[in-house]
């Protein structure tokens, strides 16, 4: 299939699927932020563009988000991606101002290996901007050891992550042993690290490795994956939960892609519930 082709259809499928399955807006992630937060669950809010978002659009979005978190506890985080905003430090202000002042970490996902060195060198000048400020570093990167480093002793809230993106120099040999890596680099520092996986045996490995350091820590979820057993392992720690919840017109889009992606779900699911 070709790349021209392979876009068309990936845009008749978001087409299709917002037509169908209007997705929740800023107020209704604001009420499902306070919902989590009701059950003891903090959360990272993303706004997912439509396929043909813009980046004043996105601005926008999160500027309607910002006004309603005013009032949801501290410890909220905004989930943003660099390149829908062009790189734009213009941009950025945009969308970080007003979640600051909502009491909103901002914290960078993490895109392709290509836009990985702008997307670390914008979060290292929102950390010096604003108060509060975060990445998330895929261990399948070779790059994300010396990045961890770098972010390691500052104040940034870090998100370990397997990462969606492939390293074009090729991944990291064993992706669990890379993971625990970064998490014994990270071991000591007084800033959070969030271990975002549903691998329950790795969260367990990893979140001790970051208490046994006295690193203060929490699970990260995905909102619509399987959850109940890493979110065992996160209690009989005692370490809080996070979701990471999604919004906007291009959620589902992105979600129904990657189900298509991973035909094995509803065993997952059901091993999850079973266990």
């Amino acid at each position: 299939m070709s790349a021209g082709l392979a876009t068309r259809m990936q845009q008749a499928l978001s087409r299709t699927v917002e037509a169908v399955a209007p997705a929740a807006d800023a107020a209704a992630a604001a009420r499902a932020a306070r919902a989590l937060e009701g059950r003891g669950i903090a959360a990272t809010l993303s706004y997912f563009p439509a396929w043909n978002g813009v980046a004043a659009g996105i601005i926008e979005a999160c500027a309607r988000l910002s006004a309603e978190m005013h009032g949801v506890r501290a410890g909220s985080c905004l989930a943003i991606k660099a390149s829908p905003l062009y790189f734009d430090k213009a941009n950025l202000r945009a969308v970080a101002g007003p979640a600051s002042e909502a009491g909103m970490t901002v914290v960078f996902d993490a895109l392709t290996h290509a836009q990985a060195k702008q997307t670390m060198e914008l979060a290292a000048w929102m950390a010096d901007e604003f108060p509060a400020a975060g990445v998330a570093l895929p261990a399948r990167w070779h790059r994300t050891a010396p990045d961890a480093a770098r972010f390691r002793d500052t104040p940034m809230r870090i998100r370990l992550v397997k990462g969606e993106w492939a390293d074009p120099g090729g991944d990291v040999a064993n992706f669990a042993q890379a993971y625990l890596d970064i998490a014994w680099a990270l071991a000591g520092r007084k800033a959070p690290v969030g271990v975002a996986t549903h691998d329950p045996a790795l969260a367990e490995r990893a979140l001790r490795v970051l208490l046994d350091a006295g690193t203060p820590c929490e699970l990260e979820q995905l909102r619509g994956l399987p959850g109940n057993r890493t979110r065992k392992v996160a209690k009989a720690l005692g370490v809080p939960v996070r979701l990471y919840w999604p919004f906007g017109p291009g959620w589902w889009p992105y979600a129904a892609e990657k189900l298509l992606e991973r035909p094995y779900l509803p065993w997952w699911w059901l091993r999850d519930r079973l266990g």
